[in-house]
């Protein structure tokens, strides 16, 4: 045994002849120098693993600082592999163990939870779709986004006129008496002392409010602004309807739209800034009711979605985030005013954005040029196009217009000329009016659609009655609720079968359009409401062609008797009128144009042709005009005039402006209709009131009454 020992403790005998060594000790020699090594190669792993985790650790506390954030959360996350990993749980354990639950939660926060949120956010934001989503073409957003024209609001009185009204006034506005916003600093407060916590913006329909949600949600999930936000979750309200009758938790619904944020705790986010994006309130089909809910205040409990939004809004439920709404203006008044801090207003293109979108729109400068000019021609035309869809759609209808006739010149071997192609056109070939515009428009993507899926060149519309019958059925009855979006039971009701949905978006790509929320459901909407409102004016005319029966009277009224096109405009006249706010104007502006012979021969194969067209047209002229002297609101005497437009009807409009180039109108007595007519001539003029001189008119209360809306949008009034 001793002598083993010794041969296993070669320090006790120096010098030992190597042949001398036997077996067991040279194995015991080899396990020596292996044992030595393995010491040396700990030594360096100790050394790499100190210098890593030193590294990692350092990286951790510069995020923890505010140093270069970004970078070192991309730096982590682009070579994310297991030893990185397991740095940051040993780290997490530690400090949580060291009761740094704050620094612990902001490392996890910035290198897990934000980071896989911007990444999905970002994915799904990064791109626009002209027309729909399923059938149309993707560009980055990035590429084509122009800042739109966004104003300070104030505590005002909810506007209640139609959106298309709106538009024209606010047209008139001058922007050196407005606050300018750009949507990056929605939250900053103008004063120090003064924190914004919920912030609503208003906007007509297509007039940007989604875009511009999508931009702001891109640039900070690129990194680029209000990186103090430490997460956004946008929530539109035409997904989270789906919840509606559900019982759930906020924790459990933003796991469930943002999955890639399992497992964050928000009761411990306290002192970090989140912000959620309630988008499109107008699409909310919750009562939403601020007054009688109980108040809540646990993130964690299950409550009615009704309950959550109402408490979060209110600052009962996690008080310390932003909240952003979005909305239509008919649909604002759903929030109390002392629940806002800010409210703003997207206004869409001024005049010279919308010239600078079809110079982006159109490679060819002077096509782009021509049309550009056609549309400043006319003033409703012109004045819709502050709604950047408005410009999609004209831009789609005289660019096909203009190739077209290019096409049929160059066969005549005539000049091709486009300079001259719009001006030289007759009514009937180019829109001057909004009905001609989006029958032009309906034809062009019926026309697509057939080419596409079809194969069909024909240059005439090959028309699917029952689709469009379908269609316009929902159109029309979601219209009269002020539904702008639809699920599957409201096709059901107008008879679409939902599992062919799918044909109708089809065949109509740029018109209707279905789309798959987030968690399950699909919804249903049209393009753009004023599609919508069109759709459901054909719709109207289309009903009375084939069933002799007006959509607006009940079938136990009608009976056996026989409605006829003039009974059908007068009652739509009536109802639009009686509208508290609105929203039936545009939809009676179609519905007057579609009546006319020029118009229904667009339609042909559609439409009935109406052989006492021009009997109807003066009747309901006529008609129209007796509404004056009823004394309608201002709102409902300019839809009137524009009615009348539609018409080809000036003759009011002329009457006056001749009053107007004589000056005669300081000692006349006008009526209500000329009055009306008054009214509508000032505002919509060419050219702007930096000044009106109240004066030249006769003195009355009537008359500072009846040009009230205008001395509004005038700088000084004398």
């Amino acid at each position: 045994m001793n002598e083993k020992c010794c041969k296993l403790n070669p320090t006790r005998h120096k010098k030992i002849p190597y042949e001398t060594l036997d077996s067991d000790f040279l194995q015991t020699q080899g396990t020596y120098k292996n044992l030595d090594k393995l010491q040396g190669v700990f030594q360096v792993l100790e050394s790499k693993i100190f210098t890593f985790l030193k590294n990692e650790l350092e990286k951790f506390k510069k995020i923890l600082q505010k140093e270069n954030t970004h970078y070192f959360v991309n730096d982590f996350n682009e070579n994310r592999c297991s030893i990185k990993e397991a740095a940051l749980d040993l780290t997490l354990c530690f400090l949580r163990e060291m009761k740094q639950d704050k620094a612990a939660d902001t490392l996890e926060d910035e290198l897990v939870f934000i980071h896989q949120l911007k990444c999905s956010l970002k994915k799904k934001y990064q791109c626009v779709f002209e027309g729909i989503t399923k059938h149309g073409d993707s560009t980055l957003l990035n590429n084509i986004y122009t800042d739109l024209y966004i104003t300070q609001g104030y505590s005002e009185q909810v506007n209640t006129e139609h959106e298309v009204r709106q538009i024209e006034v606010a047209s008139r506005h001058h922007e050196s008496q407005e606050t300018l916003i750009e949507c990056k600093n929605l939250f900053e407060a103008p004063e120090q002392d003064k924190q914004i916590r919920t912030v609503l913006t208003k906007g007509v329909a297509g007039i940007g409010k989604s875009v511009s949600v999508q931009k702001f949600v891109l640039d900070w999930a690129e990194g680029k602004e209000n990186q103090d936000i430490s997460f956004i979750f946008p929530l539109p309200f035409r997904e989270i309807n789906i919840k509606e009758k559900e019982k759930q938790s906020m924790v459990d619904i933003i796991a469930q739209f943002f999955p890639e944020t399992k497992g964050l705790n928000l009761t411990s986010r306290n002192n970090f800034k989140i912000l959620f994006i309630l988008d499109g309130l107008d699409e909310c089909r919750l009562p939403l009711n601020f007054k009688d809910n109980e108040t809540w205040h646990d993130v964690s409990s299950p409550a009615s979605l009704d309950v959550l939004l109402t408490n979060l809004i209110k600052g009962n439920l996690l008080p310390s985030t932003l909240i952003w709404i979005t909305t239509r203006p008919a649909a604002a008044g759903k929030i109390p005013p002392d629940c806002i801090d800010r409210l703003t207003e997207i206004r869409g293109f001024n005049d010279a954005q919308k010239e600078e979108y079809f110079k982006k729109r159109f490679t060819d400068q002077n096509q782009a040029k021509v049309i550009i000019d056609h549309v400043k021609q006319s003033k409703s035309l012109f004045i819709m196009c502050h709604i950047p869809v408005f410009c999609w759609i004209s831009a789609t209808v005289l660019q096909n217009i203009l190739e077209e006739k290019r096409s049929n010149d160059v066969k005549n071997n005539q000049s091709d000329d486009a300079s001259k192609t719009l001006q030289e056109s007759n009514t009937e070939d180019t829109p001057k009016t909004l009905t001609q515009m989006y029958t032009h428009f309906l034809r062009f993507q019926i026309q697509q659609s057939r080419r596409k899926y079809d194969g069909e060149y024909i240059p005439d519309v090959s028309w699917d009655k029952y689709t469009i019958l379908s269609l316009g059925k929902l159109a029309f009855h979601q219209l009269e609720k002020n539904n702008v979006i639809f699920y599957d039971t409201d096709l059901e009701a107008c008879g679409i079968d939902v599992y062919q949905a799918s044909v109708y978006s089809g065949m109509c790509t740029q018109i209707f359009k279905e789309e798959t929320g987030i968690i399950l459901g699909t919804m249903y909407c049209f393009v753009h409401l004023s599609i919508q409102e069109f759709i459901a004016a054909l719709y109207a005319h289309l009903f009375l062609d084939i069933n002799k029966k007006n959509v607006f009277v009940q079938d136990l009224e009608q009976k056996n008797k026989n409605e006829t096109m003039i009974d059908l405009l007068k009652t739509a006249v009536d109802k639009a009128l009686e509208s508290d706010n609105g929203h039936l104007d545009l939809f009676l502006r179609f519905l007057l144009g579609l009546s006319l012979q020029s118009n229904r021969r667009l339609l042909r194969g559609l439409l009935t042709q109406q052989d006492s067209t021009d009997q109807n047209k003066k009747e309901i002229i006529q008609y129209i005009k007796q509404k004056f002297e009823a004394n309608p609101s201002p709102e409902r005497s300019i839809n009137l005039f524009y009615c009348l437009n539609e018409l080809n009807d000036q003759s009011l409009v002329k009457e006056i402006q001749t009053h107007l180039s004589k000056g005669s109108l300081s000692s006349s007595d006008l009526s209500p209709a000329q009055w009306s007519a008054l009214t509508f001539v000032l505002l919509t003029s060419e050219e702007e009131l930096e000044e009106f001189e109240l004066q030249k008119f006769k003195k009355s209360d009537e008359c500072v009454i009846r040009l009230l809306s205008v001395i509004k949008t005038s700088k000084r009034a004398l």
